[in-house]
């Protein structure tokens, strides 16, 4: 009878073990996600495209709110200034001052590259996909300096709408995300984003300097280093509008 209770005991608790195992892990991404966001935020950035050939910088400011707001407006070079982009839940749009047009952003394009970037417009969409989408689990954890480094796999539910076969996080316990890697459906390491430099800003540690590169590419990357941070500030209730998006009033 002791045997029997052993094996049925194993049974109940290994479920129970892997569920507060994947709860753990969704809910570090979740922390990671909402330090860097906060309830709000606002920050001014360099994006700089470089080539084998060549090489160009964009000045941006970047407005978000909440999980599922943001705008991000381009301010420098002048032949760059005033494209910019609306996220608003689901839905994403970007205006052009060339043509004088918003245009929405169907599903079909969201592979394709934000603003020539090695970004797609789907990096700079919705972050909180990865809690609402995948499945979690800490692969392995360890100890770095004074840091314990969560490696942690996220595999998108079957019927997700996504495109990778899965993405694997590695965060500092201060929620800090110091490895992005993005996998295609045969497991192949497509892309990532590695955080270059850390620093404080905006009253915390955040990720200053970050690097986006697909693997088969090397000597192509795009790297955003972030020139000042604000959290948690009251913003305006029409900044997150068509209108706003195409006519500044910020």
């Amino acid at each position: 009878m002791r045997l029997n209770l052993t094996i049925i005991s194993s049974l109940i608790v290994l479920p129970y073990t892997q569920i507060l195992h994947a709860n753990e892990a969704q809910d570090i991404v979740r922390a990671a996600i909402d330090y860097w966001r906060g309830t709000s935020s606002y920050l001014e950035m360099t994006m700089t495209i470089h080539r084998p050939n060549w090489e160009r910088s964009m000045s941006i400011r970047t407005w978000t709110q909440g999980d599922n707001q943001s705008l991000v407006r381009v301010t420098a070079p002048k032949k760059d200034r005033g494209n910019s982009t609306l996220i608003d839940d689901n839905n994403m749009w970007n205006f052009s001052p060339k043509i004088n047009r918003v245009i929405k952003i169907p599903s079909s394009m969201m592979r394709q590259s934000w603003m020539g970037s090695d970004f797609s417009n789907k990096d700079i969409s919705r972050v909180d996909d990865i809690i609402d989408q995948y499945s979690h689990s800490i692969l392995s954890k360890e100890k770095q300096d004074d840091y314990i480094i969560y490696h942690i796999e996220c595999i998108p539910h079957e019927d997700a709408p996504v495109v990778w076969g899965k993405e694997i996080l590695n965060i500092r316990n201060d929620n800090v995300v110091l490895e992005h890697r993005f996998y295609d459906q045969d497991n192949e390491l497509i892309k990532r984003l590695q955080s270059l430099e850390i620093g404080e800003m905006g009253g915390r540690m955040i990720v200053t300097r970050q690097r986006m590169e697909r693997v088969d590419r090397p000597s192509e990357w795009t790297e955003i280093r972030i020139d000042s941070m604000q959290y948690d500030l009251k913003l305006g209730g029409n900044l997150f509008t068509l209108s706003n998006l195409r006519n500044p009033r910020e």
